[in-house]
């Protein structure tokens, strides 16, 4: 007879989620599903609130990439009372945006994905974390802790605080970068350039060769990519047009305002995380064999679709990367090295941004007045797209918001790679708990962000309520 496996809690992820595989009776994997469990509100409470106040309300939608929610934000107010941020604002935005990459970037590849490879995936789940890591490479554990702490050390100095910020406003920044400022903050930067390279050196040379094999074959899937683009198809973490590339390369570029005309919201009744596909690919379908409108966003999907980036370095590891691996490439564990060629972008920027006299200017805001009407603006987070929609009436008060985040977007995805990986790794019904943390691991690939993510179009929490008997026989359901 056929039987469901559940993983749950999914570990080491931002959010709470499970999985549920159902076999079928010669115990190979008949479905999976990607369920996520937790609810936030955002986008009903905001309703009503001044719209200058949404930079600093959305900061606690998530504590982890409270960043990427605050510049989104500040953008989408700025284009909807028309104000025209100085260059000194913009390139201090992009600083504190760097700098939280590194930070969160950092994360995830140390704390939360990286004991899989450095402990190896059938490892005790009791060592197999970033404490295992520590204990097994006591220098490595310094540098990691030392270099998170540093980027968030180094946002805290400036603005004041490195969760929940306050210091993008409509019109700009809120305080210029003084020179002893900026010196301080070279030195700092220089030390993390340092780390990123250390990084990317150390995944290439110890990790990456290593599971090249499971990169191959673990939740990979065909699917499109998107991500923020540039003059000239640069990779462009803040602002640029969104660019639409399918699974062939084949590509369409529009502005952030136009994301309804091409992306609709597809929604099912047993997750409370909505399902963004591409309207002009065809009807929203996640079959694995043939999946339609679906496309991927976050660090693979960036290095995938921009022709080149801006800084050195990270040009030279982009390069390196596409003479192995493809344009696409579409292994879902390639997330990691994307991650690692943007930490080093991030680092390489910052430095360049803070190399920039014009960066010191202290014309960093201008004036502004509420109004009537709408606007949209994105920034690329860590983990995706992340798009910001407000309409406002005529006193400057919110009616109605609209958030896409990285997440979100990689929905489809993400239920595509678990269905993947766990037909790859369970057969006759045969399976460990290495296993099942291979199957995590495509999910942690995407470094989802569910805080993030989660919301409903009508405000309504779902439950659903299963009644077991006391050999767990189910007895009932009751739902609303």
């Amino acid at each position: 007879m056929g039987k469901t496996i559940t993983i749950a809690p999914v570990t080491r992820i931002e959010g709470h989620a499970k999985v549920t595989i159902n076999l079928d009776d010669a115990g190979n994997v008949a479905d999976t599903r990607f369920h996520v469990v937790e609810l936030r509100g955002f986008e009903k409470f905001c309703e009503g609130r001044p719209a200058e106040e949404m930079p600093r309300i959305v900061t606690s939608i998530c504590g982890v990439c409270p960043w990427s929610h605050h510049l989104a934000s500040a953008k989408t107010v700025d284009a909807l009372y028309g104000a025209q941020v100085p260059p000194a604002g913009r390139k201090l935005r992009e600083l504190c945006n760097s700098l939280a990459y590194i930070e969160e970037h950092t994360m995830h590849f140390y704390f939360l994905a990286g004991a899989d490879f450095v402990m190896g995936p059938d490892a005790d789940p009791a060592v197999r974390n970033v404490i295992g890591i520590a204990k097994a490479n006591p220098e490595l554990g310094r540098k990691v802790v030392k270099a998170r702490a540093l980027a968030a050390h180094m946002l805290q100095h400036f603005t004041g605080k490195s969760i929940h910020p306050v210091v993008a406003v409509p019109g700009g920044f809120t305080k210029p970068l003084t020179e002893a400022e900026r010196g301080e903050l070279k030195g700092w930067a220089a030390e993390l350039l340092e780390f990123a390279k250390f990084t990317i050196a150390f995944a290439k040379e110890s990790i990456f060769p290593k599971y090249l094999d499971t990169i191959k074959t673990l939740g990979v899937i065909k699917t499109g990519f998107m991500g923020t683009v540039a003059e000239g198809g640069t990779l462009d973490l803040y602002d640029g047009k969104l660019r639409l590339m399918k699974a062939d390369g084949s590509h369409a570029e529009f502005p952030v305002a136009d994301y309804d005309k091409h992306i609709s919201e597809h929604v099912e009744p047993w997750t409370y995380l909505k399902f963004p596909y591409a309207k002009d690919w065809g009807a929203f379908s996640m079959d694995p064999d043939a999946p339609s409108g679906i496309y991927r966003t976050n660090t693979l999907a960036r290095i995938n679709v921009c022709e080149k980036i801006r800084t050195p370095l990270a040009q030279a590891e982009l390069e390196e990367f596409r003479s192995q691996f493809g344009r696409p490439a579409q292994e879902t564990l390639l997330y990691h090295y994307a991650r690692l060629i943007e930490l080093l972008y991030n680092a390489e920027y910052a430095v360049q941004l803070l190399n920039d006299p014009e960066i010191t200017s202290p014309q960093t805001r201008t004036t502004c007045a509420p109004k009537a009407g709408r606007a949209v603006a994105s920034v690329e987070a860590p983990r995706g797209t992340l798009i910001h929609d407000y309409e406002c009436d005529a006193d400057g008060l919110i009616k109605s918001v609209n958030l896409i985040v990285g997440t979100t977007h990689n929905n489809a995805a993400i239920n595509m790679s678990v269905k993947q990986a766990a037909r790859a790794v369970i057969k006759g019904g045969q399976y460990d708990q290495g296993s099942l943390n291979r199957i995590e691991m495509a999910i942690r690939a995407y470094d989802p962000c569910l805080s993030c993510a989660t919301h409903t179009i009508d405000g309504r929490v779902r439950l659903r309520v299963d009644i077991v008997g006391p050999g767990g026989e189910p007895v009932g359901r009751l739902s609303n």
